[in-house]
């Protein structure tokens, strides 16, 4: 399996760099990460669950940096045994990159390859898979980076509860339900089912 993307996170590349070497961040924004620890310098232990199609694995592995150059980038080598369901191992390179004011640019090509029970599951199915896992960890990974909503006129920092707008402002969300309805309304008149 071969991957290669690039990120915006929106942080300074020193900053990135901090938090792709703090166990506590990787941890919290690895999807299914049970657990991870530094063992040396470069050396990382790691317990993950995954679920890949039918197949659900615990996978035990280590990880090891070589070619670091603080703030720009590094070679991570990873090996992980999943028991039955089997093995995966390769390597990824990650470059940090500055692409404007306070956001980096983290590019990564990964090489790996899969065996056992995972390996007969299909490329597609494990390309997806990988594709889920990555999309989650950046997702976590730059909301843990991104600075707190600061409203410019007064400098004042909006709390916001899930699911409330800012204020007083519940007309926004009725706006949203009219929307969605109007939406389904339409797809309904297309033909599509829901």
């Amino acid at each position: 399996m071969e991957m290669t993307n690039s990120r915006i996170v929106p942080a300074a590349p020193d900053k990135v760099w901090a938090a792709l070497n703090d166990p506590e961040v990787l941890k919290a924004s690895l999807p299914g990460c049970e657990s991870l620890e530094r063992t040396g310098d470069d050396e990382w232990r790691a317990v993950m669950a995954v679920r890949i199609g039918p197949v659900s694995a615990r996978f035990t592995g280590m990880m090891r940096m070589t070619d670091s150059t603080p703030p720009t980038g590094y070679t991570l080598k990873f090996e992980g045994q999943g028991g039955p369901a089997g093995f995966a191992n390769g390597e990824a390179k990650v470059t940090l990159a500055p692409a404007g004011d306070q956001q980096t640019a983290l590019i990564y090509a990964v090489k790996a390859n899969v065996g056992g029970k995972i390996a007969q599951i299909g490329s597609r199915l494990i390309d997806g898979a990988a594709a889920k896992i990555a999309d989650e960890f950046f997702a976590s990974f730059s909301s843990r980076l991104a600075p707190p909503a600061v409203v410019e006129e007064t400098g004042e920092i909006v709390e916001v509860e899930a699911g409330r707008a800012p204020g007083n402002q519940s007309w926004i969300r009725y706006a949203s339900l009219a929307i969605i309805v109007a939406i389904v309304v339409y797809l309904a008149v297309r033909g599509f089912r829901i």
